[in-house]
């Protein structure tokens, strides 16, 4: 039971630690390097006004969330897997599996180009995966 509730606490903390990861970049990537981007998607609720938003970002502002979602897998994979008792490398394909499935949602709310939705379906788990592979064996 304990090593469950351990399990389930790695890859929740996993997930945390993604998402921070993932928000920070995506915050750079509105604010800092597309601020016209960030400032014309604050407030917006209507789906077509976003689509329309969407279709005339430049391909750079989706490859930078990409690297966001590489990056916050890869380092929410190391942290699961470190916290984990053991198989960190499992725990970190479940984290990748889990934060596929928030990409979908996410995709499926804010619709990107196709390429995009290809993309994030394949990069998440090996990140998330690789990112556990790195914690030193105990």
């Amino acid at each position: 039971m304990r090593s469950s509730l351990r399990s389930v606490a790695a890859v929740a903390a996993g997930f945390v630690a993604a998402s921070v990861v993932m928000m920070i970049v995506e915050a750079i990537n509105g604010h800092v390097l597309y601020p016209e981007l960030g400032s014309a998607a604050a407030g917006l609720k209507d789906p077509e006004a976003i689509r329309a938003l969407l279709a005339k970002a430049p391909v750079d502002a989706f490859l930078v969330v990409l690297v966001g979602w590489i990056l916050g897998s890869f380092a929410g994979g190391w942290v699961a897997g470190r916290l984990a008792a053991r198989a960190a490398a499992r725990h970190g394909l479940v984290l990748g599996t889990l934060l596929t499935v928030a990409g979908v949602a996410n995709n499926l709310m804010i619709p990107p180009p196709l390429w995009f939705w290809i993309a994030g379906l394949v990069v998440l788990i090996p990140a998330a995966w690789a990112g556990a592979r790195l914690v030193p064996a105990s």
